[in-house]
């Protein structure tokens, strides 16, 4: 694979976790997604939000400066050009499945923080588009996965159980210079 992984348990604080699972937002139909895109830039300039503002700056003051550093770990020259954060929260439907995909080039960093508070499937990594060499993350409540393109592909999926839906929340540093 062309990037690395970094995997950390329980990255929310215990009261962070809470409120994040305890938002009341639209739920998935069980062959869909729902995506709820939140975005800061780095002078705590809300530019989208679908979650109360406070929580979403509360999240980027706690959380933004452990994320940068977790980029400087696996790909230093890409942390200095970041520009936003995007805090999305994706909820997917049990029977769902997220196609094989590369994220684009304008993010820096991905991750990936499991909320449901059950169980359920976690990222799959794979060596290329095909599905090569398939490498599963297991979902833990609470753990975050984050990875950053070293040359040029990540290529991922996600997908629901096919028991309950799925709840993530995804927190990339966003570059406008790509």
């Amino acid at each position: 694979m062309n990037f690395q992984i970094k995997i950390i348990d329980n990255f929310f604080n215990l009261e962070d976790f809470k409120q994040l699972n305890s938002l009341n937002l639209e739920d998935a139909q069980e062959n869909s997604l729902k995506i709820f895109h939140n975005k800061i830039n780095n002078d705590n300039i809300i530019m989208e939000s679908c979650i109360d503002n406070d929580l979403l700056l509360k999240l980027y003051k706690t959380y933004n400066h452990r994320v940068l550093s977790i980029l400087k770990t696996l790909n230093l020259p890409k942390s200095e050009i970041v520009d936003y954060t995007d805090i999305t929260i994706i909820k997917t439907g049990k029977n769902y499945k997220f196609p094989i995909h590369d994220d684009t080039p304008d993010k820096l960093l991905s991750g990936v923080i499991y909320l449901n508070l059950s169980e359920n499937t976690g990222t799959i990594f794979y060596k290329n588009k095909r599905g090569k060499d398939k490498k599963i993350i297991e979902w833990k409540q609470n753990r975050a996965v984050f990875f950053s393109r070293i040359e040029r592909e990540t290529w991922h999926s996600y997908q629901g159980n096919g028991i309950e839906n799925r709840t993530a929340l995804i927190y990339n540093l966003m570059t406008k210079d790509i």
